[in-house]
C-alpha cells in the first residue's frame, strides 16, 4: 500500500497543500503585519490628539474625570504623566489590572522632551502603544495609549485555525477523489498488461478522457491490437511456413521412393529429378528469405554504399524476369530518365525484384505495368503501376508485417511466403526512405518508393 502511486500522490498532494499554507501564512504574516501596527499605532495617534484636544478644553476640575470616563473602553489603557514623571491618572484596562501596562523611563523622557514614541509589540499584536507629549500652563505632560489586541487576537487567531482546518479537510477530501481519478485509468492498464503478458490480447480499455491518461489509454488499445494483429500474423506465418517446408518434402520424400522403382523409363526418371530439383530450390528461396529477413532487422547493419546509375539497373531487373512476364502477356512500360544514385546497389536490387515481381504476379494475362522514375526535390522517385488484382483498403496497412499475405486464396498460385515485402521496406527505411501504397481492389496498384539522393 505504502508503495502504491496511489498512496504516494495523496501524500504528495496533501503535502503540497500543508506546506503551503505554512508558507503562505508566514509570508502574509511578514508582509502585513509591520503595516497594520503602522496603521493602528497612527490611529492611536489621532485618537490621543482628540484626547489632548479635549483634555485641554475642559475644565481643570472635570480633567481627571475626563480620563477616568474612558474606562468603558476595554481594550483601551490611557496614563497620562506630569512633567516630573509621576503618574496624574489612567484608565481603561490598566485601571481594572487586565493586563500589563509598562512604560519605560526612557520612553517617558522622551515624550516630555517633546517626541511622539511608537511602541513596538513584543508578541503579535498585543500591547500596541504611542506616546504624546502636550503643555498646558507651561508645564509638560505626556499622554499614553495602549491597545490590548490579546484576547481579539487569539480569538482571530483560532478562527483563522478553524478555517484553515477545514481548508485541509475538504482539499484533501478532493486530492482523494482526484488522485482516484487520476490513478484509477493506470490501475486498469496494469491489469491488462498483466493479461497480455500471458498472451491475452483481446483487450480494449474504455475511456471518454481527453487529456494525457486518455491519450495512453488510446495508445495503449491500439497497441494491444497491432500485437494481437502480429501475434495472428505469427500463427499464420508458422502454419504457412510448416505447408511451405512440409508440401516441398512430401513431394521430394514421394519422388525419391519412386525413383527406387526400376520399372521407370529414363524420362520419367529425368522427370521425377526436375521435379525434385525445382522443390528443393522452393525450400532454398524459403530460407534464404527468412534470413535475409533476420539480417535487415539487424539495427547496426552497415550499407556498402557506391554511386551507379539507378535506371540501368531497373532494366537490368526487367530482363531478369521477363520469362515471367512475357509468359503471362503483359506490357512492360518504361519512362525512366537518367538517374545518378548513391546507395546499396546490391539491396536496392532486391527491392525492383520484389515490386515489379509482385505486379507481375497479381496482374492478369495480358495486362500492363508501367515503370516510372525521376529525380524530385526529396531525391529519386520510383512509381511501379500494374493493373492487376489490387489490394482492399484494410489491408494495405497490414502488407509490409512480416508473413502478412494479402489474399490467401492465391497462395498456391502465387507460391509467396508473406516475407518478400517485408524485405522491400526494411531496405527502404535502412537508405532513410520511404515507401507508400495507392490501390483500388480489382483495378490496380502502385507503389512509389522515394529514396535520398545521397546517404
Amino acid at each position: 500500500m505504502i508503495k502504491s502511486l496511489y498512496f504516494r500522490m495523496i501524500c504528495i498532494f496533501l503535502g503540497s497543500v500543508i506546506f503551503s499554507i505554512i508558507i503562505g501564512f508566514v509570508i502574509t504574516n511578514q508582509l502585513y503585519k509591520d503595516q497594520l501596527i503602522g496603521l493602528t499605532q497612527d490611529n492611536l495617534i489621532a485618537n490621543g490628539k482628540a484626547i489632548i484636544q479635549a483634555y485641554k478644553q475642559s475644565e481643570p476640575h472635570s480633567r481627571e474625570a475626563l480620563i477616568e470616563g474612558m474606562s468603558a473602553l476595554p481594550l483601551y489603557s490611557v496614563r497620562l504623566y506630569d512633567e516630573t514623571g509621576n503618574t496624574v491618572t489612567e484608565a481603561g484596562s490598566v485601571a481594572n489590572n487586565n493586563h500589563a501596562f509598562v512604560v519605560s523611563d526612557e520612553r517617558l523622557a522622551s515624550v516630555l522632551q517633546g517626541g511622539v514614541n511608537r511602541e513596538k509589540p513584543r508578541k503579535g499584536f498585543e500591547h500596541i502603544g504611542v506616546g504624546l507629549p502636550f503643555d498646558i500652563e507651561g508645564k509638560h505632560y505626556a499622554l499614553f495609549i495602549q491597545l490590548n489586541l490579546a484576547k481579539l487576537g487569539s480569538t482571530f487567531g483560532d478562527l483563522l485555525k478553524t478555517q484553515l482546518l477545514i481548508v485541509l479537510l475538504f482539499g484533501s477530501l478532493l486530492i482523494l477523489l482526484s488522485v482516484r481519478y487520476i490513478v484509477r485509468p493506470i490501475q486498469h492498464m496494469t491489469k491488462a498488461t498483466r493479461r497480455m503478458a500471458k498472451g491475452d490480447f483481446s483487450i480494449h480499455l474504455k475511456t471518454k478522457r481527453q487529456d494525457e491518461l486518455g491519450q495512453l489509454t488510446i495508445s495503449f488499445n491500439q497497441m494491444a491490437h497491432e500485437l494481437g494483429m502480429l501475434e495472428k500474423i505469427r500463427r499464420q506465418f508458422v502454419s504457412d511456413v510448416s505447408h511451405e517446408i512440409q508440401s516441398p518434402l512430401t513431394s521430394i520424400k514421394g519422388f525419391t521412393q519412386a525413383l527406387k522403382s526400376k520399372k521407370l523409363d529414363e524420362e520419367s526418371r529425368l522427370r521425377l529429378l526436375n521435379i525434385i530439383e525445382e522443390e528443393s530450390n522452393r525450400l532454398s528461396r524459403l530460407s534464404e528469405n527468412l534470413l535475409q529477413l533476420s539480417s535487415l532487422e539487424y539495427e547496426h547493419l552497415q550499407l556498402n554504399l557506391r554511386k551507379f546509375r539507378l535506371d540501368e539497373q531497373i532494366r537490368k531487373v526487367i530482363i531478369y524476369l521477363e520469362p515471367q512476364w512475357s509468359a503471362k502477356g503483359l506490357d512492360i512500360e518504361l519512362d525512366l530518365k537518367e538517374i545518378q544514385l548513391t546507395a546499396d546497389e546490391d539491396k536496392l536490387i532486391q527491392v525492383w525484384a520484389n515490386l515489379i515481381g509482385n505486379s507481375i504476379k497479381f496482374t492478369d494475362y495480358n495486362g500492363s505495368i508501367h515503370i516510372a522514375g525521376k529525380e524530385t526535390a526529396r531525391g529519386v522517385e520510383i512509381a511501379i503501376t500494374d493493373n492487376g488484382q489490387g489490394i482492399a483498403e484494410e489491408e494495405i496497412h497490414n502488407i509490409f508485417k512480416p508473413f502478412y499475405k494479402v489474399d490467401k486464396s492465391r497462395e498456391g498460385s502465387t507460391n509467396g511466403n508473406g516475407i518478400g515485402l517485408s524485405i522491400v521496406k526494411r531496405i527502404v527505411d535502412l537508405h532513410h526512405g520511404d515507401i507508400q501504397v495507392e490501390s483500388i481492389d480489382q483495378e490496380g496498384t502502385t507503389f512509389t518508393v522515394f529514396l535520398p539522393s545521397s546517404q
